[in-house]
């Protein structure tokens, strides 16, 4: 069971701005991070594909691999936050997909008929997709899973800040993935923000300079 520090929605939700700089004293366990990841990856998924993956760096070793494609302006972030949780979307997280289903039929959460059904509508739509469909669905179901992470994040007590400033093209290779399917979405750092931090919280457009009725 998760143990929220903070269960106050508005205060997750309206609470959270990103923070550039964090106390280096902060050390946030491999436990707790599972557990907010565990809580990211029940975010909306397109067909429960389950289409991210997600690579968390907490060791020097690991951050000198982020150091050679992470943008100057990020380096602060880098070097101060507990963690860099890298997410990316899999493109070819189909491939998994008959196995689970047949595991939720085996648990008897589905019927025969209603597994046939499933697999027999979404599996070909991925099978037979092109690889500019698969992105963007793994980027959307990936872009859902890291808000998720974020609030979290701040459920639990911690900061973070997302980052898109690092060579997208490089990103993969050096943590070990495949390039060709896995595709970067951002990373994000975590930690506990410095007290000193002088982050200015950001100012955003009004409702009405974004929304219109139809």
């Amino acid at each position: 069971m998760t143990n929220f520090k903070n269960n106050d929605f508005e205060s997750v939700m309206l609470g959270r701005h990103s923070v550039r700089k964090f106390d280096t004293s902060v050390k946030i366990s491999r436990e707790e991070l599972k557990e907010m990841v565990a809580n990211a990856i029940t975010a909306p998924s397109a067909c429960n594909l389950q289409a991210w993956h997600f690579i968390v760096v907490d060791t020097p070793e690991g951050k000198d691999k982020l150091r050679s494609f992470f943008m100057k302006f990020n380096l602060p972030q880098l070097e101060t936050s507990s963690a860099i949780v890298m997410l990316f979307g899999d493109t070819l997280a189909f491939k998994k997909y008959r196995a689970l289903w047949e595991n939720i039929y085996e648990q008897k959460q589905i019927s025969k008929e209603e597994l046939e059904r499933i697999l027999n509508t979404f599996l070909p739509l991925y099978e037979n997709a092109d690889k500019q469909l698969l992105t963007a669905d793994a980027m959307v179901d990936s872009s859902l899973a890291a808000m998720q992470f974020m609030l979290a994040a701040r459920a639990h007590g911690y900061d973070t800040n997302p980052i898109a400033g690092y060579d997208a093209k490089k990103a993969a290779t050096a943590l070990g993935l495949d390039p060709e399917r896995y595709v970067p979405v951002m990373a994000i750092a975590v930690g506990k923000a410095d007290s000193e931090s002088t982050d200015i919280k950001s100012t955003r457009y009004s409702v009405d300079d974004v929304i219109e009725f139809q």
